[in-house]
């Protein structure tokens, strides 16, 4: 059975995959001569907000330290 932390874990994982993933479309729309820039800006704000979502859950599973 998967805990929450492996739950967290595994989809850390897949939203850091799709990010790559969105870098690699991104670079190869950018390269094309002709860019669809509406498609363009909403790839960019889905990674945007990709990478939000990943530190947020980076920072839930690092456990507050104790000073």
């Amino acid at each position: 059975m998967l805990t929450d932390r492996d739950m967290l874990l595994r989809r850390l994982h897949e939203l850091r995959s799709e990010h790559r993933d969105l870098d690699t479309v991104i670079a190869r729309l950018s390269d094309q001569g002709s860019i669809d820039q509406l498609q363009l800006q909403r790839l960019k704000k889905r990674k945007l907000m990709l990478k939000d979502e990943i530190s947020w859950l980076e920072s839930g599973l690092i456990p507050d330290s104790i000073a």
